[in-house]
């Protein structure tokens, strides 16, 4: 059986280089297999997918339909129908928003969202409520990052049409109680979308038992080429929502005056897909397979405790979230005082150490918790503890560097 370190081995940025990479939940590298699927893609059966009936125009129908059918058994063996392939997590949620949520929203209605969630998740349900008169209702976490039940019933009621939420924070990692969510939502007749940008890289994902009736997340984040993401909808919500964008491939037939849509899922793919990086998608997963989510589970909870312990021996470091290292999912967003994130991540740098600063695309949490920005460290299973040890040994001197002392 493969060790977690026979697997950094396939990912040459990593074993090439002398860089700690702790910026996983902003992309994640690939491995040389991913890349390798996509060049054989192009070198071997370059065409336009569905359009074509020669050889090269079918093989690559036929590897682009084969990733939609390993995408829809990877989110829960649904059917394929349900799969839109779309470039990434946020203009999965665009779709959604423009086409369900102004077909469906109403004056006075009420959308729940949370105010931990990213801008891609905020932004388009901004839009919606502008347009339609309604009301945009935002559930607060407690300290640790939690949406308490009380939280949630109080906020999502009879005049709620759509509940937004993310799986996984990419600032606090809290992974949140979207099933006990989405069972309430629907109670009161409510249409759940969760943004499944941070979890699906980290855990087994089942959209029927989370009870999601959109599911979005992106390749980029879990090892596959950035400009490929996922949408999964219930096929009956899929039936009466309108095309996201018109043009070629989406239509079954045009006259002048009107046209027909294609069946579900090519009528929300329109133009030339983008079949490479499908392909691309469907290798990351088979990788993440091999791996094993209870693999990666482990190493990132090793990983963290590690890198929080480290962490929380400094006295001027502030951990944001939920002191247990299980409830991050890889994530660990810290401040260090008198020291602007952004100089933190510019001192690392210089070191070869690579983090994220700045408000994350989460702005509204930012002022929820009173820092205009913070850094974070993202960690997956191809790290190591001997990276976690050198991002600590800098982490230790960054107030030297800014001319603290020692």
């Amino acid at each position: 059986m493969s060790t977690l370190g026979d697997f950094r081995k396939d990912f040459d940025i990593l074993v090439n280089g002398d860089y700690v990479y702790f910026d996983n939940a902003a992309t994640s590298q690939r491995p040389r297999q991913v890349l390798d699927a996509v060049s054989n893609f192009y070198k071997e059966r370059n065409a336009n997918p569905l359009r074509g009936l020669y050889d090269w125009s079918m093989q690559a129908t036929e590897s682009y339909e084969d990733a939609r059918a390993l995408v829809a058994d990877f989110v829960g063996g649904v059917s394929t129908e349900e799969i839109i392939f779309t470039r990434n997590t946020t203009e999965s949620l665009n779709l959604v928003a423009y086409t369900y949520g102004l077909d469906t929203v109403k004056e006075g209605d009420e959308i729940v969202i949370s105010v931990m969630e990213h801008h891609s998740n905020i932004l388009p349900w901004q839009m919606v409520a502008r347009k339609r008169g309604a009301k945009l209702v935002y559930m607060e976490p407690d300290e640790e990052g939690t949406i308490s039940k009380e939280e949630y019933e109080s906020k999502i009621t009879d005049k709620t049409k759509i509940v937004a939420i993310g799986h996984v924070s990419n600032v606090m990692g809290v992974t949140n109680p979207v099933k006990e969510i989405a069972a309430y939502a629907h109670a009161k007749g409510a249409t759940v979308v969760v943004d499944g940008a941070q979890s699906a890289p980290h855990m087994k994902i089942d959209v029927k038992d989370l009870g999601a009736d959109f599911f979005a997340f992106s390749g980029h984040k879990m090892m596959a080429p950035m400009g490929i993401g996922v949408l999964y909808g219930r096929k009956d919500l899929l039936l009466n929502m309108s095309p996201f964008l018109t043009g070629g491939e989406m239509i079954e037939y045009v006259t002048r005056e009107d046209a027909t849509y294609a069946e579900l899922p090519h009528k929300f793919e329109a133009g030339t897909v983008n079949a490479g990086d499908a392909v691309g998608l469907a290798e990351a997963i088979k990788y993440l397979r091999n791996v094993g989510y209870d693999n990666i589970e482990e190493q990132e909870e090793k990983l963290t405790r590690r890198l929080m312990e480290g962490l929380s021996k400094l006295p001027y470091v502030k951990i944001y979230g939920s002191k247990d290292p299980k409830k991050h999912c890889g994530i660990v967003t810290f401040t260090i005082d008198g020291v602007h994130p952004h100089d933190i991540s510019s001192v690392l740098n210089d070191d070869h150490v690579c983090i994220r600063a700045g408000h994350h695309c989460a702005q509204p949490l930012m002022q929820f918790i009173g820092a205009g920005s913070t850094a974070r460290a993202s960690l997956y299973f191809y790290n190591t503890e001997e990276e976690v040890d050198i991002f600590l040994d800098k982490i230790a001197k960054v107030r030297e560097v800014m001319g603290y002392g020692a």
